[in-house]
């Protein structure tokens, strides 16, 4: 080799753009590489904000104001007579809405004593849950629930807001001190809204990365439309999955996405998630730029469509177009595809193996196409490391699982939070 030829390669290795071709870089981080999720919503033409014929809100007055401030004129303006003890009448209201000063209530508990003629001394007893010189009450271990696990303040910000608004101190350590209270108030609550979930037909399950101390867990949640529970663990596997769905009902449909250990679970049926598959075939279109993902997105498009128009009773008998797009799909997983197409052969023969998941809500009127409802349970302890960052100990995450299990359980029967919370601080175990 000349000596130019090799000034020539060096100079091309220090040029060239690395990509995962020509460097330890991973695909991820090519250019221009499509992203592996994005957004399935389309485009419209509507404008943005309310639409022409949706139903406005305004501010409505109060049929009983808490207070009433009579204003009436003491003198006529135009020739200075008194006329305060003139008859009037009601001509208008205007009401103001508004918060007054907030400010924390101390309680004092007093116990007395006495001697009673026998001889025996007598003395009372403090209420239950007043059991130390001086403590939070109930109300407070609520509010820091619902700003914590419901709103996602961190400490720092729960502590100045507990501050500034309510005059009420707490250190951190106080803050993890109730924190701990209220969950460990939620326990059986907690435990009732699994057994909801294991005993339903219809079961949703996810799981998600969360970082504990900078060591990644896992936070796991089963979920139907009237409950919603949520786990960490340390275990991404089937090992949770018999932790925590022991018992697990044998005729439920699991909806969920590809990921290995769900098919571990002993149920019924199984559904694949559609949107994780729509997306999937987003990707695969973009990286390849051949027909076959479109094809397979079209045919569940299909398949939401027809689920749409059925009665109850197509579910259960032969439904031709079903069949049509059964067939369809058959004669698509059996298509020869490029060699160089590695990612696109992978997702085909997955779905061959999974191909009895894919239509199953088109069997069952209550298995929705999708697991939407399950991504969106743990979609918010992202937003709450987003926002709070790390959780430090388990057990902080724990209290996390517990007070958020029974938040989103409130939520999906249009219970009121932060009462749902109170019962559970005002909750005495036996």
């Amino acid at each position: 080799m000349t000596r130019i030829e090799v000034l020539e390669r060096e100079l091309a290795r220090y040029t060239t753009r690395k990509d995962s071709n020509n460097s330890s870089m991973p695909p991820s981080k090519d250019e221009n590489r499509p992203p592996r999720t994005s957004s399935l919503r389309e485009k419209s033409n509507r404008k943005a904000g309310g639409q022409p014929g949706h139903e406005g809100k305004t501010l409505e007055m109060a049929e009983t104001p808490d207070k009433i401030i009579e204003h009436h004129s003491c003198f006529c303006p135009e020739c200075g007579k008194d006329v305060s003890e003139l008859p009037f009448e009601f001509s208008g209201k205007r009401q103001v809405i508004d918060i007054p000063p907030i400010k924390q209530v101390v309680t004092e508990h007093r116990v007395y004593r006495c001697k009673c003629t026998c001889g025996k001394v007598v003395e009372s007893d403090f209420p239950p849950g007043v059991d130390s010189p001086i403590r939070y009450g109930n109300s407070i271990e609520t509010l820091i629930g619902y700003l914590s696990v419901r709103q996602y303040l961190p400490f720092k910000r729960l502590q100045e807001m507990l501050n500034d608004i309510f005059a009420v101190q707490i250190s951190e350590g106080g803050l993890h001190w109730l924190l701990n209270r209220l969950a460990s108030k939620g326990v059986d609550a907690y435990e009732m809204i699994r057994q909801n979930v294991m005993h339903s037909r219809v079961i949703g399950t996810d799981e998600t990365g969360v970082k504990i101390n900078g060591v990644k867990h896992w936070l796991w949640t089963w979920q139907n439309n009237r409950a919603t529970f949520i786990v960490p663990s340390t275990n991404r596997g089937t090992t949770t999955i018999n932790e925590s769905m022991s018992g697990i009902s044998g005729e439920a449909v699991l909806v969920h996405d590809c990921w290995k250990a769900h098919f571990q679970t002993p149920v019924k049926k199984h559904q694949l998630c559609t949107a994780h598959l729509e997306r999937e075939t987003k990707y695969l279109e973009e990286r390849y730029k051949v027909a076959w993902p479109v094809r397979f997105r079209n045919i569940l498009r299909e398949a939401h469509k027809l689920k749409k128009q059925f009665t109850p009773t197509d579910y259960y008998y032969p439904n031709h177009p079903r069949s049509l797009l059964e067939k369809e799909l058959d004669n698509l997983l059996s298509e020869p595809l490029d060699p160089k197409h590695k990612e696109l052969i992978a997702f085909q023969k997955r779905i061959t193996k999974y191909r009895d998941h894919v239509f199953t809500f088109l069997y069952h009127p209550t298995v929705p196409p999708d697991n939407n409802g399950s991504e969106r349970a743990i979609r918010n302890v992202k937003v709450k490391q987003k926002i709070s960052g790390q959780f430090k100990i388990l057990s902080a995450a724990e209290n996390f699982a517990i007070l958020r299990s029974i938040i989103d359980t409130a939520i999906k029967n249009n219970q009121n939070v932060l009462n749902a919370l109170n019962v559970i601080a005002d909750y005495k175990r036996i």
